[in-house]
């Protein structure tokens, strides 16, 4: 039972975290239309259980709201990849796919930064050109770093202030 609520609660979560609750994403269709999907998918199968949630277990380490969008545009994608090879002449699989296109296009900034921090993991760091540059950025990397966590702390200090806990 857990499980069948699984895809709409994360879509649920996407769509209040970023004021997505609107007219035009009826939420009660889509529970209808992504409970023919889990049909189509057989997800009341036993081994779905196996292992536990895929991506449900990973949204509760996001907690800023810069860091969901990151975290949700990836899981959108996934959703329309696998979606891609699904029989799109019925009607419950557009609309999902609509409404996830929706979606993804609200959170393109994040999509933007899932590409940078891929970008990141592909630098080839025994490379000596590379390592040049990087010791040449190392200060002002340091000095963002810095500038950070600076602000963070004005943002705590200010808040200590202004709290009477």
């Amino acid at each position: 039972m857990a499980f069948q609520t699984y895809s709409l609660f994360v879509l649920s979560v996407i769509m209040i975290s970023f004021g997505h609750v609107e007219n035009r994403l009826n939420l009660l269709q889509l529970q209808t239309d992504i409970d023919k999907l889990k049909a189509d998918f057989n997800s009341s199968h036993s081994d779905v259980a196996d292992g536990g949630p895929i991506f449900t277990e990973r949204l509760s380490s996001w907690t800023e709201r810069n860091e969901k969008r990151i975290i949700l545009s990836q899981i959108i994608s996934m959703y329309l990849k696998m979606l891609e090879n699904t029989d799109r002449s019925k009607a419950h699989v557009r609309n999902i796919a609509e409404e996830l296109h929706t979606l993804k296009e609200s959170l393109s900034d994040g999509s933007k930064k899932v590409e940078d921090l891929k970008d990141l993991t592909k630098l080839q760091m025994s490379d000596l050109k590379i390592q040049r540059k990087a010791v040449n950025e190392l200060f002002s990397v340091l000095q963002k770093l810095g500038d950070t966590s600076s602000s963070h702390k004005r943002k705590r200090s200010q808040f200590q202030r202004l709290c009477r806990c």
